[in-house]
């Protein structure tokens, strides 16, 4: 077993300095792959070090597997970690690194062997066993990073930011041999700290979102927890909505008209949109926030949507697609829109843009979302 759970756990490094992490409650079961990402000073990080013993908890308690592990040494907790930076003995060729490890707790030479060439077939690394550190690249030393951590076939694996120092194309090749590592080894738990919404988004069976700042002391630091497709479809507050997708969420600031069952109205300055959420309970005349992603959003007059009616300000070309940043009066926020191939607008250009109430998130003054009354996909 692999579970681990946080149970109401809380850092706060010194008296006086408000606290790193609030009230984080998690549960995250055998074999999933659960990522933490966040804001710049979230705690994703300092998460990540207790439950490998690297922090101290403040308050609360982590378990794995069922056992409390607040006060146990790192070494016997049956976690394997991943840094950012590489930490390869220089001296040592790729096997010796791999090796080290388990040459330290007095293993059998032959269960050595066994264990680097299984993870050296799994990260197909057989051809490098007899280089030095130097001698590779930086996505090859990452992999044997990983190996080292293959090697102690740990009940949990940690990864913090393990991509952060490979270029573009590599981190692309890295996360895919992660996630099919993840595939291979199956009943072991993985947690992946990261900044980077792409890795979030693929590889995790569930995201746990981390506020910063303010919030963490009023609300808990964890935001949101569950699938990739929960936090992208059913953000719970405007916090998350704009956090999660790339580009991020449009949020328009509105007065609710009125509130049906299935669907709310909502004035932006004159037009009148619909979202599919229940608002019930809301007053007629309430400040509100209408969220849309540029992805959903429909160009051209006359589809029987909501519309609205903005001024192209800028153009962004990214090859198979073009986003577009729209205003309609100086004072209101941009309104991004993606189109497909690269679009011809021109600065200037009137554009008309159609919201289907389906794509729309309505949220509450206090940033809280209404429930969504379509079914999206999990």
């Amino acid at each position: 077993m692999s579970r681990i759970e946080f149970k109401q756990v809380c850092k706060r490094y010194a008296p006086a300095l408000p606290l790193t992490i609030n009230d984080a409650n998690l549960t995250i079961d055998e074999g999933e792959f659960c990522v933490f990402v966040g804001p710049s000073g979230c705690g994703k990080s300092t998460l990540l070090r207790m439950v490998a013993g690297l922090e101290s908890i403040t308050s609360g308690e982590v378990t794995i597997a069922g056992q409390r592990v607040n006060e146990l040494p790192p070494a016997k907790r049956g976690v394997a970690m991943v840094f950012q930076s590489y930490a390869l003995y220089p001296h040592m060729t790729v096997a010796e690194n791999m090796a080290f490890g388990l040459r330290v707790l007095g293993s059998d030479r032959a269960e050595i062997d066994q264990k680097v060439k299984k993870a050296a077939d799994i990260l197909q690394l057989g051809p490098l066993m007899d280089r030095l550190p130097k001698a590779l690249s930086g996505g090859q030393r990452q992999r044997v990073a990983i190996g080292r951590a293959i090697v102690k076939e740990p009940k949990v694996f940690l990864f913090d930011e393990p991509l952060s120092n490979l270029d573009a194309a590599l981190r692309v090749q890295t996360r895919l041999e992660i996630a099919k590592l993840h595939h291979d080894i199956g009943t072991a738990s993985m947690i992946y700290v990261t900044h980077d919404q792409v890795e979030a988004m693929t590889l995790a069976d569930k995201i746990v979102l981390l506020r910063a700042g303010k919030g963490v002391q009023d609300e808990g630091s964890v935001a949101q927890f569950g699938s990739p497709m929960d936090l992208y479809h059913r953000p719970q507050n405007l916090f998350v909505a704009e956090f999660i997708g790339s580009p991020k969420m449009n949020v328009l600031p509105g007065r609710l008209v009125r509130a049906e069952a299935d669907h709310a109205v909502v004035d932006l300055r004159g037009a009148q949109v619909s979202a599919a959420v229940d608002a019930r309970g809301t007053p007629a005349g309430a400040a509100v926030s209408l969220g849309i992603r540029p992805e959903h959003l429909i160009e051209g007059a006359g589809s029987g949507l909501g519309e609205l009616k903005l001024t192209l300000r800028q153009r962004e070309r990214l090859g198979e697609s073009s986003l577009l940043y729209l205003q309609s009066e100086p004072d209101l926020p941009l309104v991004t829109l993606r189109v497909e191939g690269a679009a011809s607008h021109e600065p200037g250009q009137a554009v008309t843009l159609g919201l289907p109430p389906a794509q729309c998130h309505l949220f509450d003054s206090a940033g809280k979302a209404f429930r969504r009354t379509v079914q999206l996909p999990r």
